[in-house]
C-alpha cells in the first residue's frame, strides 16, 4: 500500500536526482527527506528528528569498514613517503619508456596498478611528478599522459576498486546482495571500458607523438606548470624534491621498495587463488579488505619503525591521522546519502525509524517501483542503460560515491522486474557513477589534480575522455545484459 510517506520519498528522490544533475551537493536535501519521511511515517515531529541520527548512525555502522581500510593504504603511503620508497618503486619504472608509444600504456599499467592498491587521489602526485616528465620526453604528448593517468587510475582501477572494495561494498549495501558478487561483475565490466577508452585514447594521440627528447627542460616545465596550481604546490615539491636520506634509512628504503610490491602481489594472488577453491579461505567482501587492511597495518608499523625506531609510537599515530582525515573527506558526505537511501531498504528501516520487533518494516523503495511495475518495460537493455544513465547523473557532483547507494537501491527492487541480476545491475550504476564522478568526464572532479600535474586545461581532458569513455561505457553495458 502506497502512502503519504512513499509518496514523500518518492518525491525527495527525484529532488536529489535534479539536485545531482545541477552539479550540486545532496547532502541536506538527503538530511531532510530522512526527517520528512520519518516524520510522516510515525505521525509526529519528534520521530523525524530521530530517523536524521539514526539513519546515519546506520549508514555509518555498515560503511565503516569502508573508512579503515581507506585509512590503512593512506597511512601506508605516507609511511614509505618517509622513508623515499614510495618514489624508488616506481623510478624504475622511466627506463622502459623507450618512446611515445610505450610511454602512453607503461603509464597506463603502472598508474592501474598504484591505483588498485591506494587509490588514484593518493597515487597522482607520485605519479605525476615522476613519470608524466619521463613520458614527455619519450615524446608522449601531455594531452596523452593525461588521459592515460585519468583513464587508467580514475576509471578502470576506482571503478572495479577491486582489491579495496569500497565501491562494490556501496552498491551492494543498497542493492541487498553480496559484495562478492558486484565486485566480480563490476571487474568485467570495467576491464571491457578500459580496454575501449585507454584504446581509443591512445588511437586519438597515436598521430600527436613524437620522437623522444633528451632534455631536461621538460622536467622543470612540468614541476613548474603543476607549482603553479595552489593546490598541487606541497605535491609537487614533496614528489619532486632530492632528498638525502639518513644512510640507515636509505637501505630500508630499498627493501621497502620492494616489499610492498611483493606484498601486494601476494595479496592478490592469495585472493585470486581463494576464489578457485584453493582450501585458503574466502577473501570477498569484508574477508577481502580485511586481508589487505591487516597486511597494510604490518607494513605500517615496520615503515615507521625504521624510520625513527624511538619515534615509531608517534609517527604511526600521525598516519593513521592523515588516513582518517583523508577518507572522511574523501567519504564523510556518503554517510547522511546512504543513510537516506537505506531507508528505503526495509533490511534498514525498522532501525531507523525505531519500530519495535515484530513489527514490519516499510521498503519504500521497493513499494515505489512494486506499484508501477506493469508500466515499466520488461526489457533488460531499457533498464540496464537508465541504471548507467542516472550512475552518470550522480556523478556529476565529481564524487562518483555518492550516487552508489542510489543505483544500488533501484537495481536490488527492479533486477528482478526484468529478470535480471540486481548485482549486474548495481555493477552498471557503478560504472557511470565512478567513471563520471570519478575523474574521467567530469573536469570540476579530482580530474583536476591529473591535468595540473600534466599542464594541461581540466576542461580539454574531460572533452577528449568523453567520447572514448561513453563508447566504453556502452558496450560494457551490452554486454552485461547479453551475459548476465
Amino acid at each position: 500500500m502506497i502512502t503519504a510517506s512513499h509518496l514523500t520519498y518518492a518525491f525527495l528522490t527525484l529532488v536529489i536526482i535534479v539536485v545531482m544533475l545541477f552539479r550540486r551537493g545532496v547532502v541536506i536535501p538527503t538530511l531532510i527527506g530522512t526527517f520528512l519521511v520519518g516524520w510522516i511515517y510515525k505521525g509526529d515531529v519528534i520521530s523525524g528528528f530521530k530517523a536524521i541520527y539514526n539513519a546515519n548512525l546506520t549508514a555509518a555502522k555498515e560503511l565503516f569498514t569502508i573508512f579503515l581500510i581507506i585509512t590503512f593504504m593512506v597511512a601506508l603511503l605516507a609511511s614509505l613517503r618517509d622513508i623515499g620508497a614510495d618514489r624508488r618503486m616506481i623510478q624504475p619504472i622511466q627506463k622502459l619508456m623507450v618512446n611515445g608509444h610505450v610511454a602512453f600504456f607503461v603509464l597506463a599499467l603502472i598508474t592501474f596498478v598504484i591505483s588498485l592498491f591506494f587509490w588514484p587521489t593518493p597515487a597522482v602526485p607520485l605519479i605525476g611528478a615522476l613519470l608524466i616528465p619521463a613520458a614527455i620526453r619519450a615524446g608522449l604528448p601531455a594531452m596523452g599522459a593525461a588521459m592515460a593517468i585519468a583513464l587508467a587510475g580514475q576509471g578502470l582501477a576506482l571503478s572495479s576498486d577491486y582489491v579495496m572494495q569500497v565501491a562494490p561494498m556501496l552498491s551492494a549495501k543498497g542493492a541487498g546482495v553480496s559484495t562478492a558478487s558486484v565486485a566480480d561483475k563490476a571487474l568485467v565490466l570495467s576491464l571491457i571500458t578500459g580496454v575501449i577508452s585507454i584504446g581509443g585514447a591512445y588511437m586519438l594521440n597515436r598521430k600527436e607523438i613524437r620522437k623522444p627528447v633528451a632534455s631536461n627542460q621538460e622536467d622543470a616545465a612540468m614541476h613548474k606548470q603543476a607549482a603553479s596550481d595552489a593546490a598541487m604546490v606541497e605535491y609537487a615539491e614533496a614528489a619532486a624534491a632530492v632528498e638525502t636520506l639518513n644512510p640507515s634509512v636509505n637501505k630500508w628504503s630499498k627493501l621497502f621498495s620492494v616489499l610492498v610490491p611483493l606484498s601486494m602481489l601476494a595479496v592478490m594472488i592469495v585472493m585470486i587463488a581463494s576464489k578457485f577453491g584453493s582450501g585458503m579461505g574466502g577473501f570477498e567482501g569484508g574477508d577481502g579488505a580485511a586481508f589487505i587492511g591487516g597486511v597494510a597495518v604490518i607494513l605500517l608499523i615496520l615503515a615507521c619503525t625504521v624510520f625513527s625506531k624511538i619515534g615509531a609510537l608517534d609517527k604511526i599515530s600521525d598516519h593513521l591521522t592523515e588516513g582518517f582525515v583523508f577518507a572522511f573527506k574523501a567519504m564523510g558526505p556518503v554517510i547522511p546519502i546512504a543513510g537516506f537511501f537505506f531507508l528505503g531498504n526495509a533490511d534498514f528501516s525498522g532501525s531507523i525509524l525505531s519500530l519495535g520487533e515484530g513489527v514490519k518494516a516499510p521498503g519504500f523503495l521497493f513499494d515505489l517501483v512494486a506499484s508501477v511495475q506493469h508500466a515499466i518495460p520488461s526489457n533488460g537493455f531499457i533498464t540496464a542503460f537508465s541504471i548507467l544513465i542516472i550512475g552518470i547523473v550522480t556523478g556529476l557532483d565529481g564524487s562518483g560515491f555518492s550516487g552508489l547507494p542510489l543505483t544500488g537501491s533501484l537495481s536490488g527492487v527492479m533486477g528482478p522486474a526484468v529478470n535480471m541480476d540486481p548485482s549486474a545491475l548495481a555493477a552498471i550504476g557503478q560504472m557511470g557513477a565512478i567513471w563520471s564522478g570519478g575523474g574521467t568526464i567530469i573536469a570540476w572532479s579530482s580530474l583536476v589534480a591529473v591535468a595540473g600535474f600534466a599542464g594541461v586545461s581540466a576542461i580539454d581532458l574531460a572533452r577528449r575522455n568523453f567520447l572514448p569513455v561513453i563508447v566504453g561505457l556502452s558496450v560494457a553495458t551490452v554486454i552485461a545484459v547479453l551475459m548476465w
